[in-house]
C-alpha cells in the first residue's frame, strides 16, 4: 500500500457545475488552509482538486499519520473564468494564480497525470523544479551549502562549481534529492 493519497473529485461527478469554458486554474491558498479552501469550493459546487501525501506528524505524546498537501499553499480547482469573485470570497484564498492579472490556466493533461499519480500506488514526493544550467544550492550531504550550477539532470545530477575570476571550473555528482534551486 502506498503512503500517499490525494483527495479527489472523479471528472464524472455531475454535482459539479461545468462549461466548456471551465479550465484548471491554481488557487493561492494561506498557510494550512488548502484543505478547507477544497471544501468551501466544492459547496460552491467548483470542482476542487487538493494532491495529498501521508506525513508522520509528532507532537510531545505521540506521532500521528496526517494527510499533508503536496504542493503547500495551493489547490487547483476547475471553472469558467467568470466564477473568479466566488473562488476569491472563499475564506482562505489569497489569490488565483495570474500574470498580469490574467488568470493562468493548467493544462488539463497536468492535472489528469497528477490524478494518476495519486491514484496510483506508487511511492511519490514533492521535488523542487530544477532544470540544466540553473543555479542550485546542495542541501545534504557532504558538500551542503555549496552552490554551484546544475549540467546534468538525473539519478545524479552533474554540479559545477566555478572560480569565474580565473574562468575555471570543477564538475562533481551529487545526489539529485540533494539540490534546490537557488
Amino acid at each position: 500500500m502506498s503512503d500517499s493519497t490525494a483527495t479527489l473529485v472523479t471528472d464524472a461527478s455531475p454535482e459539479f457545475l461545468r462549461s466548456p469554458q471551465s479550465v484548471w486554474y491554481a488557487i493561492w491558498t494561506r498557510s494550512r488552509h488548502e484543505q478547507s479552501v477544497r471544501e468551501q469550493l466544492e459547496r460552491k459546487r467548483i470542482e476542487a482538486f487538493l494532491p495529498t501525501i501521508i506525513r508522520w506528524s509528532r507532537w510531545k505524546d505521540r506521532k500521528k499519520k496526517i494527510l499533508w498537501p503536496l504542493f503547500p499553499g495551493y489547490c487547483f480547482a476547475r471553472f469558467d473564468s467568470t466564477a473568479r469573485a466566488t473562488v476569491l470570497k472563499c475564506p482562505g484564498v489569497v489569490n488565483i494564480v495570474s500574470f498580469d492579472g490574467i488568470l493562468a490556466p493548467i493544462p488539463d493533461q497536468e492535472i489528469s497525470d497528477l490524478r494518476q499519480l495519486v491514484e496510483s500506488d506508487l511511492q511519490y514526493d514533492p521535488c523542487p523544479l530544477v532544470h540544466e544550467g540553473m543555479m542550485v544550492e546542495v542541501v545534504h550531504g557532504p558538500l551542503a551549502g555549496v552552490v554551484g550550477r546544475l549540467l546534468r539532470k538525473g539519478a545524479h545530477a552533474r554540479l559545477m562549481l566555478s572560480v569565474n575570476l580565473i574562468k575555471q571550473a570543477v564538475s562533481v555528482d551529487v545526489d539529485a534529492a540533494d539540490v534546490r534551486p537557488y
